[in-house]
This record gives structure tokens, C-alpha cells and sequence, in this order.
């Protein structure tokens, strides 16, 4: 949820605006357990590892050289809830692969991660995967994650209810808020 992907940006994604009141909600309730991934684009065109470089010359004008580096910045809404709830930069589109993440989760206690933000198909799923591979009960905010494409969005929400429904948990924001007001339903899956 950064500023490359509000109205007006490089990489504009038109679902963003619809799903950060459910996000402010979320995060306003739960500051401090809020981690921000923002994806920071390469430096300039062409540079980063095998693919990532092709990736970066099809799209030089989002490399730092060219941009207003503070796109880069989250959504305003949701930067002023920064700290307490803290900031994961990223090079790539999941947030496990640099190692900072499992290095701030480790020994944290944390069992269960909320996974909202954009995009479903691309930073959404490498952070489910992720968080998969790694045994943490996965909850997706189907009225906090959003697309540029509807049709892999719908795709990706179907795949995640039908071939990963002993891992993702699928849930409305509501859901989510009653589920944190209530301990005794804290046990208890979330499906939609």
C-alpha cells in the first residue's frame, strides 16, 4: 500500500483506494503487530539479478534514478502509524527471501499472520507462500487485498479456498475485528 500504487502512480492499482479504509481499520487496531512491507524498485534500469534486470529495463521510469523516490513512501493513511508499527523494506516481491523477516519473527511469539495489501497475484501471494512454507496460521482480509486484474484476483482467492484450505484462512475484515475482540474465538477457523 505505497504511493506507487495509489491514483496518480507509476503502477496505479484502481482497487487500492476501495480496500485502505479496511486496512486504517485493521492497522489502527492493532499498531504495534503491524509490519509494512514496501517494495523498493532497483536503482536504476537494468540492474538486479538474472530476470529482475530485463524487469527493470521494461520499466527504467520506476527505478529510483527516475522516479520521485517518495512513492516509494506508504499511502499517507496508513504512514502515520508508523511507529509503532514498523516498516520491511524489499527488493523483491516476497518479503521472506532477504531473511529480515524470519529474523524479526523468530523467537517473537508470533503464530498467526493478517496478510492485507496489494497486489493478490503478485505480493500477496509471495508473501501467503511464504508464510506457508514456514507454518504460520495465514489469514487473508478478502475485503483488505486487491488487485490491477480481477480475474487473477478472483483466480488466486479461488485457488487459496480450494487447494489451500488446510493453510489459508479466508476472512472479512469484520470476521477479523470479532475475532480479536473475542479470545474464546481466537481458536476457531476463519472460512468464507
Amino acid at each position: 500500500m505505497q504511493r506507487l500504487f495509489a491514483p496518480g502512480g507509476p503502477w496505479a492499482v484502481p482497487w487500492a483506494q476501495r480496500i485502505l479504509p479496511a486496512i486504517e481499520e485493521l492497522v489502527a487496531k492493532r499498531p504495534r503487530q503491524t509490519l509494512f512491507t514496501r517494495f523498493v524498485p532497483a536503482a536504476h534500469p537494468g540492474q538486479g539479478p538474472g530476470t529482475w534486470a530485463r524487469y527493470y529495463r521494461r520499466w527504467a521510469e520506476v527505478t529510483l534514478a527516475n522516479v520521485d523516490p517518495t512513492l516509494v513512501e506508504l499511502m499517507p493513511s496508513l504512514a502515520r502509524f508508523v511507529p509503532p508499527a514498523k516498516v520491511l523494506d524489499k527488493r523483491v516481491y516476497s518479503p521472506w527471501t532477504e531473511g529480515r523477516l524470519d529474523a524479526l519473527l523468530h523467537g517473537s511469539g508470533v503464530d498467526t499472520l493478517v496478510i492485507t495489501g496489494g497486489e493478490t497475484d503478485v505480493c500477496v501471494l509471495a508473501t501467503v507462500l511464504g508464510a506457508i512454507d514456514r507454518g504460520f496460521r495465514t489469514v487473508i482480509v478478502t475485503d483488505a487485498i486487491c488487485s490491477s486484474a480481477d480475474q487473477t484476483h478472483d483466480a488466486l482467492m479461488e485457488l487459496y479456498r480450494s487447494r489451500y484450505s488446510e493453510q489459508v484462512e479466508i476472512a472479512e475484515m469484520g470476521e477479523v475485528l470479532d475475532g480479536w475482540r473475542s479470545p474464546a474465538s481466537s481458536d476457531r477457523r476463519i472460512q468464507s
